[in-house]
């Protein structure tokens, strides 16, 4: 081999060695601990590349070198399968394992809760609320559409879509409830246990007595009594939009609608609130039992009775122990 080969070789085999170390150093440097001191959570917008992505990252403190996790993720192959969204990343988590989390689209689980007994009105409020979803609700669901629970989202996921849930559960919980109802109920559609499960819900959220409210209201129906429930007396003043903000009065009790129950016989025609699975399933096996009437007791329950009399003993009570609370002033209702 002449002079000339031989410094060629030389020349390429030091280039060689060198790109060798490069390589090792950069591969030790994507396995290794990264400079992200506690957990951090980084939003990585939808439709970004590999070089916006690790100057996310870069900026949030979760990678050191933004250039070395662009080549490492394209030297590994797997740019196109990284997700975007919300992603929670631990303390000192190094950049292979940054890759492999979005990779795997391993995201910030959300939890939207939707209280029983709100309005739709009340729950789109709720959603408008939360940053983290996008979109807008076209138009506030019909009351008793949505159904009660704890929904998981992710960042970005629109607010139209888990309304569509919503209401997908209810239809579900609703066809099931009336598929499973006790024979010989006053219902002739699930409708109609949809509306008395809403004013159950608003009149007790005492999971024990649900149940045994439900079991008074269909007493009445089928005694052809008026229902005179206050929850129904309150939807009607306020149009479904939410809470009255004060007591009712015996003149709220004229309030001519059709949703008041002091006024009409019957079922009102539509659901007052968003029931939960447990007011529903209430109505739809109800505790058989003669009462006919119950009030508040003081402790946040209620007493019930068979009898008027015995009810309006019971009412006097509630009442003496409203005046304790309020120095003799201000009415009271009872169902």
């Amino acid at each position: 081999m002449g002079w000339g080969l031989r410094i060629i070789a030389g020349v390429l085999v030091v280039v060689s060695a060198a790109a060798a170390g490069v390589g090792y150093w950069g591969a030790s440097r994507v396995v290794a601990p990264g400079p992200l001191e506690h957990a951090e959570t980084v939003v990585i917008p939808r439709g970004s590349g590999i070089e916006a992505i690790a100057i996310t990252l870069g900026d949030a403190g979760v990678i050191e070198s933004p250039l070395l996790f662009a080549a490492g993720a394209k030297l590994m192959g797997n740019v196109r399968d990284l997700k975007a969204g919300e992603y929670l990343f631990p303390a000192a988590i190094s950049m292979e394992a940054v890759l492999e989390q979005m990779r795997q689209g391993r995201t910030v689980v959300r939890r939207f809760t939707v209280p029983e007994g709100l309005t739709s009105a009340q729950v789109v409020a709720l959603l408008d609320k939360e940053p983290a979803l996008t979109g807008q609700v076209a138009a506030v669901p019909k009351d008793g559409t949505l159904l009660p629970e704890t929904y998981h989202y992710a960042y970005g996921d629109g607010r139209a879509a888990l309304v569509e849930r919503m209401r997908t559960s209810m239809t579900q919980a609703l066809a099931e409830v009336w598929k499973n109802r006790d024979e010989g109920l006053p219902f002739e559609t699930a409708q109609q246990i949809l509306t008395l499960a809403s004013i159950v819900e608003k009149e007790t959220g005492i999971a024990a007595e649900r149940a045994k409210v439900a079991g008074v209201f269909i007493n009445r129906l089928e005694a052809d009594m008026k229902l005179q429930s206050d929850p129904t007396v309150i939807y009607a003043l306020t149009g479904g939009e939410g809470e009255l903000g004060r007591a009712l009065t015996r003149n709220d009790w004229k309030f001519e609608s059709p949703y008041n129950t002091y006024q009409i016989t019957g079922l009102p025609p539509g659901p007052i609130a968003n029931p939960g699975k447990a007011s529903l399933q209430a109505v739809a096996k109800p505790e058989k039992h003669e009462f006919l009437y119950f009030v508040a007791d003081g402790t946040g329950g209620h007493v019930f009775a068979k009898t008027l009399p015995d009810h309006n003993r019971n009412v006097a009570k509630w009442r003496e122990f409203q005046q304790s609370k309020t120095g003799g002033h201000g009415e009271t209702s009872a169902d």
